[in-house]
């Protein structure tokens, strides 16, 4: 069949007054003055898409401390690497972050920033010489408090901030775990055994590992079970506390618990599968709201945490 062009005459059209348009010229950003405040900055900051989110997200955590419904912080090692965790004292003495759960790594770095100030080594250089993770201090320590504190009836958590908070350690100020000890705030370790090079040295002990880590997800469990109201931020961690949470949940629910309207936040710089599917779009099914919110830790969590500061 022989073709002609198309005749375009005959189009129906419509004003584009008359269209809903998604974008406006007052959601647009405004121009940023020099020596102009951060309350001004974040004004100024355009409607759309992840600057909307994060507006979003801080209204949410405002919301729920108001309310005083929690505001639970799961989060990686990658978190204390990057500095943050002055950020998160603050929060926790402000009554912003109401629970903590961390994976295995936490402890390591938590605890070495409190005890020398510095932390995370050169994995690739003393893998090739077979000293990765062999510091002598941190695989006694870290062991002998875990064994020690559930011992004491703990779990991973309490025992490592009870540990921290005792001893003489110049840097304490700045160990999560500490403080959460102090404030008597939950905070839960969930550890995969074999993951953490505290686990290679001979100190280590399953039986106590694996008792003190789960007395910690059945206490993260009936934390998730008062959700309802809440939020739930998902920092940093591609697999373990994702898998953590859904399990939480599933047992608050089948408790008879109501978590259904709630909101839950991915942060991370890069969007996993395990994150989406299991922090932000199972969870949130029933009735709550969920935001993704990609880029670096070091960068967008302290951009948060100013706009809470700013709201509180």
């Amino acid at each position: 069949m022989k073709y002609k062009p198309i005749d375009l005459t005959k189009l129906t059209t419509y004003s584009v007054k008359d269209r809903k348009s998604k974008v406006s010229s007052e959601k647009s950003a405004l121009l940023h003055k020099k020596g102009g405040s951060f309350s001004d900055f974040i004004k100024g900051l355009p409607d759309f898409l992840a600057a909307k989110d994060l507006k979003a997200v801080a209204n949410a955590i405002i919301t729920a401390r108001q309310n005083k419904r929690p505001v639970i912080l799961g989060m990686g090692a990658h978190s204390i690497k990057v500095g943050l965790s002055a950020l998160i004292i603050d929060l926790m003495r402000r009554g912003v972050i109401t629970a903590i759960a961390t994976n295995g790594a936490c402890i390591i770095h938590d605890f070495e920033m409190a005890f020398i100030g510095q932390t995370s080594e050169d994995v690739a250089m003393e893998l090739c010489c077979g000293s990765f993770g062999m510091a002598k201090e941190t695989g006694q320590m870290l062991n002998k408090a875990i064994i020690d504190g559930v011992k004491d009836g703990n779990g991973i958590g309490q025992a490592i901030g009870k540990f921290i908070d005792s001893s003489d350690f110049p840097f304490k100020e700045i160990s999560i775990f500490r403080e959460a000890y102090r404030l008597d705030i939950p905070v839960t370790v969930h550890v995969a055994i074999g993951a953490d090079i505290i686990h290679m040295h001979p100190e280590a002990d399953g039986h106590f590992i694996g008792e003190g880590s789960i007395r910690d997800f059945r206490l993260f469990a009936s934390v998730v079970s008062d959700l309802e109201g809440g939020v739930y931020i998902n920092l940093g961690s591609a697999v373990i506390l994702p898998e953590v949470f859904l399990k939480a949940l599933t047992i608050a629910r089948n408790l008879g618990h109501k978590v259904e309207d709630f909101t839950t936040v991915n942060m991370d710089f890069i969007q996993h599968y395990r994150p989406q599917e299991n922090v932000l779009r199972r969870p949130t099914m029933i009735k709550g709201r969920c935001f993704a919110i990609t880029g670096h830790h070091e960068i967008m969590f302290p951009l948060l945490y100013a706009m809470l500061i700013e709201e509180i």
